[in-house]
C-alpha cells in the first residue's frame, strides 16, 4: 500500500540523502536517490545521460528507475514499517517537464502514489555541496526546491518542511510527524 511510501524530496543539496542514510540506520527500509545512481553509471560507462549534458534522457531514464523502486516496493505486500524513497516518479516527471515541456506529471503522479505527507528539504546554503555527481549550484538547486513545493500541493499532497537541524534531528522530527499520523 502506498501509505507505507514516504517520500522525501525538495532542495538538492538539502541533506536529504544523509536523513535516508540516517533512517536506514535506525532499521528502515529505504530507496536511494534514483538520479545519484544514474550518474554514477553514466560516469562509470562514460554515457551521456547526465543532467549536465541531456536533461531530457537523465529524466526519462529517472522516471523509470522511480517507477521500477515504486512497483518493487508496492510488490511486497507483506511488509510493514514505512518505506522511504529519497526522491522519486514526481522529482524524476517533474525534471522531463522542465526538460522536454512534455506534461508527464500529473499522469504518473496519478498513478505512482506516495504517502500523502511528504517532507521537503529546505534550501540550505551552510550545507550545500557539489560534487562529482552533482554539479549545479545552489541558485539552480533552490530553483527546484521551489518548483517542487509548487507542484507537490496541486499533487494533492500535504507537504512539511525538515528543520534545519542535526540529521538525527530530522529523522526524529518526521518519525514523529509519521506516528501522528
Amino acid at each position: 500500500m502506498h501509505q507505507r511510501f514516504v517520500l522525501v524530496t525538495g532542495c538538492s543539496g538539502g541533506g536529504k540523502s544523509t536523513l535516508i542514510e540516517e533512517l536506514a540506520r535506525r532499521g528502515h527500509r529505504t530507496v536511494e536517490e534514483p538520479g545519484r545512481r544514474i550518474v554514477r553509471e553514466e560516469l562509470a560507462g562514460e554515457g551521456s545521460a547526465l543532467p549536465w549534458i541531456d536533461l531530457a534522457a537523465f529524466a526519462r531514464r529517472a522516471i523509470r528507475m522511480a517507477v521500477a523502486d515504486w512497483r518493487r516496493a508496492h510488490g511486497r505486500p507483506g511488509d510493514e514499517g514505512w518505506i522511504f524513497f529519497d526522491r522519486g516518479v514526481i522529482d524524476a516527471a517533474s525534471a522531463f517537464q522542465v526538460a522536454t515541456g512534455r506534461r508527464v506529471l500529473a499522469p504518473l503522479a496519478r498513478r505512482y502514489r506516495y504517502r500523502p505527507l511528504v517532507f521537503l528539504a529546505p534550501p540550505w546554503p551552510e550545507i550545500h555541496a557539489g560534487d562529482a555527481e552533482r554539479r549545479h549550484g545552489f541558485a539552480a538547486a533552490t530553483e527546484e526546491y521551489e518548483r517542487l513545493a509548487n507542484e507537490l500541493p496541486a499533487l494533492g499532497y500535504e507537504t512539511r518542511l525538515l528543520p534545519k537541524a542535526p540529521v538525527a534531528e530530522r529523522a526524529s522530527f518526521m518519525l514523529a510527524a509519521l506516528e501522528r499520523g
